[in-house]
């Protein structure tokens, strides 16, 4: 199991952010770097949830359900996945930051499943979510640079702007 906690700064406002995160659409993978669009589907998407498939390559990818129904808060829980157990989740949580942008929180709570699963999720342990912070970094970056440079948004109804 490893559980660790991840502090991040962006200078995207908390909106954007949001509207990032829940941005279930094909631009998904543009927004997060770290997701190839081909290891990425949608399976359904409600008024505050979703269930999604994300992941790298090989064994690493989890079908997640999403949840935003508490106020600058999204929380995703493993529903199945090639390496981890169902029930692992992250929390995310975004607010305004001190002097502009957004400080983010997030919690991730995971735990392996198989050989495979156990090794990959107690390196992440052992990192302390280096990877995991290089890639949420990555999008955070990205949502900045967007944010910066459009007056339109991703929708933030997770539905990327869908009607």
């Amino acid at each position: 199991m490893a559980r660790f906690t991840v502090d991040l700064r962006s200078d995207a406002p908390p909106e954007a952010v949001r509207a990032a995160l829940l941005d279930f659409s094909e631009r998904r993978p543009e927004l997060w770097p770290g997701l190839p669009p081909d290891q990425y589907e949608v399976y359904e998407v409600g008024d505050t949830w979703a269930e999604i498939r994300e992941g790298y390559r090989g064994p690493i990818w989890w079908r997640e359900h999403y949840d935003w129904s508490t106020p600058g808060r999204v929380e995703w829980t493993a529903v199945d996945s090639g390496f981890g157990a169902p029930g692992s989740r992250v929390v995310w949580e975004t607010e305004p930051g001190d002097g502009g942008g957004s400080a983010v929180h997030v919690l991730w709570d995971r735990r392996g499943k198989g050989a495979f699963g156990t090794l990959f999720i107690a390196f992440m342990a052992l990192t302390h979510g280096f990877f995991i912070r290089r890639s949420f970094e990555m999008g955070l970056a990205r949502i900045a640079a967007v944010s910066h440079n459009s007056t339109k948004g991703a929708s933030t109804d997770g539905r990327g702007g869908r009607p």
